[in-house]
């Protein structure tokens, strides 16, 4: 059999599997595997670095499918060539309930998938993040133990995403020439030709953005594998554009949108094999092209092994720190070091804003945890995200900071962060203003769907931004961070819940967390000294009545001070009020409700304060309580002055408490 034949075999194992189980699921998109089976053939045969017995070896090259609908592709590819957990049975499966093969690969449910892709340019977002990542840990920890590429197959649809200018800008700027695409250039979308909407030269965009950009035929394999040898070579990122057929080899659906997201069907899947000359019934595939695909997940068996030994052969200390950092485990002083944070900030007493708050801590964490790596959406200053042990920028050639320029690229700033995450090593966190939170929320769901550990520390949370104006006051951001599923959304009131959360935050592992912080110096309210760590309860008394409440007063951040203020006013006339401060909404409400009915109280009068809109308080306070907050958008102003305009100040919660006891 001569190495052209091997090769088409062992792509056309790709297609059929592909067509077979979209034909099987009744969905699904086939043709782009079909068109890409080639270069992943070559990608997985000949160039990627992988061990199927060792999914999570940490010096493995990453391959992320960007182009997530065409999922089939990464699943015919784990399972030819032998990644365990994934069978032909789960080929047949695919796109089922409760399968290993769902409709967009998904991170942490199949074995072999690094990210979760589907939504498009996500995953080549992510890849900036992997890429940089390696690159940074190979400068603290060196190429013996790390030395990696990371290779994406991208679709139209992921460079048409705005997120895309931004992932190839910052890719450009650092140089991550161990970043290598394949573009998927096919001119097809759902709707039609690209023509239909696009008019870019791609190659000549991705140059300008600081990459090495080429095109070759996607169905010519040595083209394919010296496009690859050759982008391994450069000190840039690495666009090779394929140019291929949609649906290759399908006799009457092949170049077009007919063929993208949707079955075959079996008259046109007949007509394929004929065309293509395969024999094999659904789901089978011949000895000589499953053993061809065996051979070649054992490609990189001795580099494997090659790389235990050394890891064996590191000094003992650096071993044990490469091995922690990648397992995510945080260093054993952990503890320690925040339960000296809050020890000094309730000594100093010093009002603060909760940004500053968050600098302090970090001043301290960062110093303690070399793997934290810190950035800012071109806010640094104002987010208060740099200190002390990150002032080193990473930068090319070098890498060895550990603070990032992402520069006004908050969607693509956000996605990298997931990549990072994922390749291991790091804890990341970074900064914008919270109401620009709305330019990284898909980054930020799709963190929280995977499960990973990422920071975002949202800065100037509320109308307290003042003259800003209503462009910059947040006030459904809030409310919208906390409708993601597994985000956990803080809004501290002074230093020592922001030690806190950012305590909670890194002992997570399952999932990000917001850190909501203020613009205004806020009082220190939590002066006891008791070493329980409160907002892990996510509400709590945090000022008492002088005796049996008739006013429970909830609030969060900035507001819980200005609640401690309403409480001295009802206090003054005699009617017995408390204050609970709610940091987390989402710790609360996952607490025994024995103990939420305890932290709410039976006071007759509740009242929730937050400069944000009400949704999401019902479910702590109950549709019955009076709410002190936003209706609409805010105002331009002194921050004092815009608080008065919308009622959010101590004598209007007062006033509307009292109102509620006379109606009661």
């Amino acid at each position: 059999m001569s190495t052209r034949e091997k090769h088409d075999r062992m792509a056309n194992a790709i297609r059929f599997l592909s067509m077979d189980a979209v034909e099987a699921a009744k969905s699904g998109h086939p043709g782009m595997p079909m068109g890409m089976a080639d270069a992943a053939t070559v990608l997985f045969g000949k160039v990627l670095k992988y061990d199927p017995a060792d999914p999570h070896w940490p010096d493995r090259d990453r391959f992320i499918l960007s182009a997530g609908h065409g999922s089939m592709l990464i699943y015919s590819l784990l399972y030819l060539t032998g990644y365990e957990g994934m069978s032909i049975e789960d080929l047949k499966n695919f796109r089922q309930l409760g399968s290993k093969t769902p409709g967009h690969p998904e991170y942490g449910h199949t074995v072999g998938v690094e990210t979760t892709t589907g939504p498009l340019g996500q995953g080549l977002a992510n890849a900036v993040g992997f890429a940089l990542a390696e690159r940074m840990l190979a400068a603290q920890f060196g190429s013996d133990l790390v030395d990696h590429h990371t290779y994406v197959i991208a679709g139209d649809g992921c460079l048409m995403e705005g997120i895309s200018e931004e992932a190839i800008e910052i890719a450009g700027r650092q140089k991550l020439g161990k970043l290598i695409v394949l573009w998927d250039d096919n001119h097809i979308t759902i709707d039609g030709p690209t023509s239909l909407s696009v008019a870019t030269d791609q190659l000549a965009r991705f140059e300008a953005s600081g990459w090495e950009a080429t095109r070759v035929d996607g169905h010519d394999p040595e083209a394919i594998l010296a496009a690859l040898e050759r982008a391994k070579t450069t000190e840039k990122p690495s666009l090779i554009a394929c140019r291929t057929t949609i649906g290759f080899g399908a006799p009457n659906k092949a170049g077009s949108n007919g063929v993208h997201g949707a079955p075959l069907g079996a008259e046109e899947i007949a007509a394929t094999r004929a065309a293509l000359g395969w024999e094999a019934p659904p789901f089978v595939v011949p000895t000589d092209v499953l053993d061809a695909w065996r051979l070649a997940g054992l490609r990189s068996r001795q580099a494997h092994k090659s790389w235990n030994e050394r890891l064996k052969g590191t000094d003992h200390d650096k071993r044990g720190e490469f091995e922690r950092r990648v397992r995510g485990e945080l260093p054993s002083k952990f503890a320690e070091v925040t339960a000296g944070i809050v020890a000094k900030a309730q000594a100093d007493k010093t009002p603060v804003a909760t940004r500053k708050s968050s600098e302090i801590v970090l001043e301290a964490l960062t110093a303690a945890l070399p793997e934290m790596v810190g950035g800012s959406a071109d806010l640094t200053h104002s987010n208060n995200t740099k200190t002390k042990a990150t002032s080193v920028y990473v930068e090319p050639p070098k890498y060895d900071g550990r603070y990032i320029n992402w520069g006004i690229r908050e969607h693509g700033m956000a996605a990298a962060l997931n990549g990072i995450a994922l390749h291991g090593g790091f804890i990341p966190y970074a900064g914008t203003f919270l109401v620009f939170s709305d330019y990284c929320r898909p980054s930020i769901r799709l963190a929280a769907l995977m499960g990973v550990r990422v920071v975002y520390v949202f800065t100037h949370d509320s109308i307290g931004v003042g003259e800003d104006g209503p462009t910059h006051q947040p006030v459904e951001q809030i409310a919208a961070l906390r409708a993601i599923p597994n985000l956990l959304v803080f809004r501290p009131c002074d230093t020592v819940e922001t030690a806190e959360a950012w305590k909670l935050a890194l002992e997570r592992k399952d999932g990000p967390s917001v850190l909501a912080l203020t613009r205004q110096n806020l009082p220190l309210m939590r002066t006891d000294t008791n070493e329980r760590c409160l907002t892990a309860r996510g509400a709590y008394e945090i000022v008492a009545a002088s005796d049996d409440a008739e006013v429970s007063l909830f609030a969060t951040g900035s507001e819980v001070s200005l609640a401690a203020a309403a409480r001295d006013l009802l206090e003054a006339e005699g009617i017995p009020t408390r204050v609970v401060s709610v940091p987390s909404f989402e710790l609360f409400l996952k607490q025994p409700e024995e103990t939420r009915k305890q932290v709410i109280g039976t006071a007759p009068v509740k009242v929730a304060i937050e400069a944000a809109i009400r949704q999401g308080w019902d479910a702590i306070v109950g549709s019955d309580a009076a709410f002190v907050g936003m209706h609409g958008f805010g105002a331009s102003g002194p921050a004092p002055k815009v608080f008065a305009q919308f009622g959010i100040t101590a004598e209007n919660v007062a006033a509307t408490a009292k109102a509620r006891l006379k109606k009661g």
